[in-house]
């Protein structure tokens, strides 16, 4: 029974260790461990902290981009519209230019065609009057080979006058 019931000097000295013990451990273990869980938790904490403004810049960064790239999406569809624009213009106003120089060529060469009319009736009449006198002298002189043909055609030529 001697194990079950232990003496007062055993209890003693083993709770004089005991305290010596833990002021030992308290002293030289404990603050050191403390200090060290400590100085972890807060550079845990501090990481965190750290971690969470990184997401939160990193959030910022995202919507940052997105705004960015709607803006640079925008300002392509825009030069694509004013491209498009231009190349209508462009091809408007080729038409347009094309058509003036068309209709001025058409022009001219309507002024040309009428030149060379004018030209070709201008010598046509001329061959005409010339045939017209040839024929007409030739049946003049065939009509006044004869002195009497010549004054009666000279009294004709006086009624006809003298009747205007």
């Amino acid at each position: 029974m001697e194990l079950l019931t232990p003496s007062v000097g055993i209890i003693f000295w083993g709770s004089i260790v005991f305290v010596i013990l833990m002021l030992l451990l308290a002293k030289f273990a404990w603050k050191p461990m403390l200090t060290a869980v400590r100085e972890r938790e807060e550079s845990i904490s501090e990481s965190l902290e750290l971690a969470d403004k990184t997401k939160n810049e990193m959030i910022q960064l995202q919507a940052q981009n997105e705004s960015l790239l709607k803006e640079a999406r925008a300002e392509r569809d825009n030069i694509i519209k004013e491209a498009n624009e231009a190349g209508k213009r462009l091809v408007t106003d080729a038409k347009d230019i094309a058509k003036t120089e068309a209709d001025k060529m058409i022009a001219d060469a309507q002024v040309a065609i009428n030149n060379e009319k004018n030209s070709a009736m201008a010598e046509i009449k001329t061959h005409v009057a010339a045939l017209s006198l040839d024929i007409a002298e030739t049946i003049i002189k065939g009509q006044l080979s004869s002195d009497d043909k010549q004054k009666a055609l000279a009294n004709q030529l006086a009624e006809d006058i003298s009747l205007n």
